[in-house]
């Protein structure tokens, strides 16, 4: 006899209770049923369950072999819609949850290029800043960025990460000179982010081998959108700290510059989390892996 079969006949007989229930369900006989369990119980030399006319129960053994095999048919079938995967084509709906701006910019084109390339994929992107519960809100997929805290069922991989700069426009720099260290952004004007109802955070700076360096600048804006700042940024407002992602372009125009520039950039790390699963869908592995493979030369 199969010994895979086996194991998932004496399953359906435990979670169904009885041999004929598991012989209706599987459509086998009863004696047939019998014949797979005595077949385990031989091959191990162990009894599994205790039978009596009335009723059958679990032995200690028999408990823990259940608990092994339902993992092994698991891992099984994990394996057999992994062949299955390569065969066919990601379909369905993707629900992704992203924060607003890194999402808008970012994410949500790769995800739209991945949409075009597999017609019977069907996208539903949610743009917010606050943390979603997977479960709850039923997502496939969130991105998030910082640090993580830890989640049970939950899965993480780190797809980018996003470095931090500190720069100005030239006719602020114009008019009041240009930091030359971190010792100096306290003698500047800044434009801070703020979430709203949130305190705010400190801009970081990394240290070789020590914690992140944290600098509170001085600051009469708090604005809770990043292109605002940037905006607000290039008017010659104040001094930003902003991903440089979001202001390469205007970098590369001169319409604001980068400071500090021997001052290595505090890097955000960027996770793709989803819930555990012995097998991920073929949607949610191909959106991770076009982020991981195209998000980290958006961050340059």
């Amino acid at each position: 006899m199969d010994r895979l079969t086996s194991m998932a006949v004496f399953v359906k007989a435990v979670d169904l209770g009885s041999f004929a229930a598991a012989a209706a369900a599987l459509d086998l006989s009863g004696p047939m049923v019998g014949k797979h369990v005595r077949f385990l119980e031989e091959r191990l030399g162990v009894r599994l369950i205790n039978r009596t006319t009335r009723r059958q129960s679990l032995t200690d053994f028999g408990r823990a072999y259940y608990e092994r095999c339902r993992m092994v048919l698991a891992e099984a079938e994990a394996a057999d819609a992994l062949a299955a995967d390569q065969l066919s084509e990601p379909r369905g709906k993707l629900r992704v949850i992203m924060p607003v701006h890194f999402g808008r910019r970012c994410v949500a084109p790769i995800l739209l290029e991945l949409a075009q390339l597999y017609p019977a994929l069907e996208l539903d992107l949610s743009f917010s800043d606050p943390i979603a519960d997977l479960a709850e809100d039923g997502c496939d997929l969130a991105i998030r960025t910082g640090n993580l805290e830890d989640q049970a069922g939950v899965m993480a991989r780190r797809i980018a990460r996003q470095r931090m700069v500190v720069c100005a426009s030239p006719s602020y720099l114009e008019m009041h000179g240009s930091p030359q260290q971190t010792e100096d952004l306290g003698r500047h004007q800044a434009i801070i982010y703020r979430r709203s109802g949130r305190v705010i955070q400190p801009w970081l700076f990394p240290r070789n081998g020590q914690p992140a360096l944290e600098v509170m600048p001085v600051s009469r804006l708090r604005l809770d959108d990043l292109d605002a700042i940037a905006d607000a940024a290039a008017a010659g407002m104040g001094l930003a700290w902003l991903p440089y992602w979001l202001v390469r372009e205007r970098s590369q125009t001169g319409e604001l510059v980068v400071l500090l520039p021997d001052q290595p950039g505090f890097l955000y790390d960027v996770y793709a989390l989803w819930l555990q699963t012995p097998h991920l869908p073929l949607k949610v592995r191909l959106a991770v892996d076009a982020l991981a493979a195209t998000l980290p030369k958006l961050m340059t």
